[in-house]
């Protein structure tokens, strides 16, 4: 019944408070309660977002080992996990971009580690935006910056930055956890648009850890909102500790769509089909370097191509009419 009270209040847009999400974190997943809530997520994102259906892509334009050495990372310095390193020239990113367009994506990112030059970034940055068509949003996955510039990124033609505050920030990173608040108030204070996401999760992270970036996120006023399960990358510290399964992944999906409120999109990563019965209406076509991968072109692995998201996004009844 406290289930059920729960969700009906949610479809009148009440907020959920921390002990309420952590109680629809705890649904079993093979209970009634789960399918209520699933379908909960669902009609909420079909109903808001029109049944639209987006695909973003993202290229990741470096593979170098990265001083933060996060714990589940392959680029991570002191376990890094890639065959090479390199990274890309803006005619390369441009000739991957001239694709992706043609796939009619809605958003673009760049994604960088976060030793990567500011200076070089907002330089290569300042070429691509000039080849992206206004329907298409430019957004940045770069290390922690400060609010001048959060400006800087804005100036050159970025819509938008991906920033989160991890799971165990500080603990399976070395990154200050305020060093990474002060980076979403610098991109809320530009007026960028701020994508997050609770990630890495693994099966030793508790609903309360969980639920709290789900409202730290709904306190930022997100309009994409994201989970992420990570990924085991042979090599790294965290290997051991195994990932959380598609179910699991799913309810979580569901539960952060119903206390974030996202206004545009919720995405599940990496995506499985069950998600998208779950209020998951975005997916990521994924090029270059991936944190996730021990193939420095996670194309040719991991990484879906835009194609393949569309058609997954179609397979589950979104409009993709792009």
């Amino acid at each position: 019944m406290l289930t059920a009270n729960l969700l009906s209040s949610v479809k009148q847009g009440k907020l959920l408070n921390q002990e309420e999400a952590v109680t629809l974190l705890n649904i079993d997943c093979r209970s009634q309660d789960f399918y209520e809530l699933i379908s909960t997520a669902n009609y909420l994102s079909r109903t808001q977002f029109h049944n639209k259906g987006l695909v973003f892509a993202q290229i990741g334009i470096n593979a170098e080992p990265c001083s933060v050495n996060c714990k589940f990372c392959s680029m991570g310095q002191g376990h890094y996990a890639l065959p090479v390193t390199w990274r890309k020239e803006p005619h390369e990113i441009l000739s991957e971009l001239e694709l992706l367009i043609s796939s009619g994506i809605n958003d673009f990112f760049l994604m960088t580690t976060a030793d990567y030059p500011v200076s070089e970034f907002l330089e290569i940055s300042k070429i691509i935006s000039r080849h992206l068509p206004d329907t298409i949003r430019f957004v940045a996955n770069i290390g922690d910056f400060n609010l001048e510039t959060a400006k800087q990124l804005k100036n050159v033609g970025f819509t938008g930055a991906y920033h989160i505050h991890r799971l165990r920030e500080g603990i399976d990173t070395t990154v200050n956890p305020e060093i990474r608040v002060n980076t979403l108030n610098a991109i809320r204070d530009a007026g960028l648009d701020l994508y997050y996401c609770v990630e890495p999760i693994g099966p030793e992270h508790s609903y309360d850890e969980l639920a709290t970036e789900m409202l730290r996120a709904r306190d930022y006023h997100v309009k994409v909102m994201a989970v992420m399960r990570r990924i085991p990358v042979k090599g790294t510290p965290l290997y051991d500790k195994g990932q959380i399964s598609a179910i699991e992944l799913t309810k979580i999906a569901a539960v952060a769509r119903l206390v974030t409120l996202p206004q545009r999109a919720m995405n599940a990563h990496e995506v499985t089909p069950m998600t998208l019965l779950a209020g998951v209406n975005q997916l990521y076509a994924e090029y270059g370097a991936n944190p996730r991968d021990t193939e420095s072109q996670t194309e040719k692995n991991r990484g879906f191509s835009a194609e393949k998201a569309w058609h997954m996004l179609w397979e589950a009844g979104y409009s993709t009419t792009k």
